[in-house]
Parts: structure tokens; C-alpha cells; sequence
């Protein structure tokens, strides 16, 4: 549900490449769910290559591939 919701504002374009998206906290809390729910929806988008981590900056919208 919470990486769909991600993937479908991404595809949509509501979510920007570069765009910052909330902590997984923020992320938990807003949808109600232990962190480690949390945590496997954004994994899922990295395995997607949606997202991007940046370690000690946050996460982002991946840049599309221009193909």
C-alpha cells in the first residue's frame, strides 16, 4: 500500500525527481504502521529504482532514465 501510494505519485509526476520524501518516522506515523513497515516500503522503491538514499541527507526521487 505505502510503496504503491509512493510509486503512483511518482509515475503521476505529483512527485518530482529530486524531490525530498518524508523520514521513515514521518512515513510511519502518517500511514499508521510500525517503522519496519515503513522501512520495507521504501526498500521495495529503492529495489524499484524509484528512490534514491543519501546517507545523512535523506531519500529522493530517483531521476528517470532518459530512454
Amino acid at each position: 500500500m505505502i510503496a504503491n501510494d509512493f510509486a503512483a505519485k511518482i509515475k503521476s509526476g505529483e512527485l518530482k525527481p529530486g524531490a525530498k520524501l518524508p523520514s521513515t518516522r514521518q512515513i510511519a506515523d502518517q500511514y499508521g504502521v510500525s517503522m519496519n513497515t515503513a522501512y520495507r516500503a521504501m526498500s521495495l522503491l529503492h529495489d524499484r529504482e524509484l528512490i534514491i538514499g543519501q546517507p545523512g541527507r535523506g531519500t529522493y526521487v530517483a531521476e528517470r532514465p532518459t530512454t
